[in-house]
């Protein structure tokens, strides 16, 4: 496929998946969102769908990775081209940022509504009424929407969550389909790959909130850090290098393991 087809596919695929995904986020969290509190079912299974979505679109244009764990994954399973790595890192991070833009204009009213709602300021305020960037900076009134972020702060654990549901999700789709033949599953890997990433999300999603893909959480966190947002707090920096390092290295492992034990 062509550098353009690669660009074009990767980027519209992943602002897509962050539309949707992000959606739901804001849509279970935002104050006068009709699916307030919805809780954590409607999150995994809205992200199932957006990466069904976004699959689809992208499939048939560019192979629809959509994440760079699954790009390295690929590179190292002999896939795709390292030539091709950095074009698809960098669509994919673009069209993620674009996706996070998307929500934040969906749901402008809701984020005016939230951020300006005492109760929701108030738990994050300074002695000015205002968030304090600096002394809330691990988790600000609406960053789950944007970003992943852990229930309990401990690097370690952290990490390992990361790269172990990730690992899951690459090695499931590097398999797809695999027999004799060396056949994949062809389009319905979309929503093979979709309903794995709905069971990662139930299984091993509580600790971290399952960011699985770099871009993911990359580029809307710096969205966040970005977007005229008021009393949004802190962006979480200090954190943000977890959901990157976590499932670049789960994309490298679950390549390795499948030229070990499939290939």
């Amino acid at each position: 496929m062509s550098s353009s087809d690669i660009f074009i596919g990767e980027t519209i695929g992943t602002a897509v998946l962050i539309l949707l995904g992000g959606g739901v986020c804001a849509a279970v969290t935002l104050k006068r969102s009709k699916a307030q509190n919805a809780g954590w079912l409607a999150i995994t299974f809205g992200w199932g769908f957006a990466v069904l979505t976004g699959a689809y679109l992208a499939g048939g244009v560019s192979g629809a990775h959509l994440n760079p764990a699954v790009t390295i994954g690929l590179a190292i399973e002999g896939g795709t081209k390292w030539s091709d790595v950095p074009l698809y890192l960098g669509s994919q991070l673009l069209g993620a940022m674009i996706g996070a833009v998307l929500v934040w204009l969906t749901y402008y009213g809701q984020f005016r509504a939230h951020l300006t709602d005492p109760e929701i300021v108030g738990a994050h305020s300074g002695e000015d009424g205002m968030v304090d960037q600096s002394a809330a900076p691990e988790a600000g009134p609406v960053l789950g929407v944007f970003s992943t972020g852990p229930e309990i702060r401990h690097a370690v654990q952290n990490l390992a969550t990361e790269i172990i549901a990730t690992v899951v999700l690459v090695l499931a789709i590097l398999t797809q389909g695999l027999n004799n033949e060396g056949n994949g599953l062809g389009t319905l890997g979309a929503l093979v790959t979709a309903l794995v990433v709905v069971g990662i999300g139930l299984s091993l999603g509580g600790p971290t909130g399952y960011a699985i893909n770099p871009v993911r959480d990359l580029g809307p966190r710096i969205v966040h850090a970005l977007l005229p947002l008021p009393n949004k707090g802190g962006s979480d920096w200090g954190y943000a290098w977890i959901p990157v390092v976590g499932p670049l290295v789960g994309g490298a492992i679950a390549g390795g393991l499948y030229n070990v034990a499939f290939a």
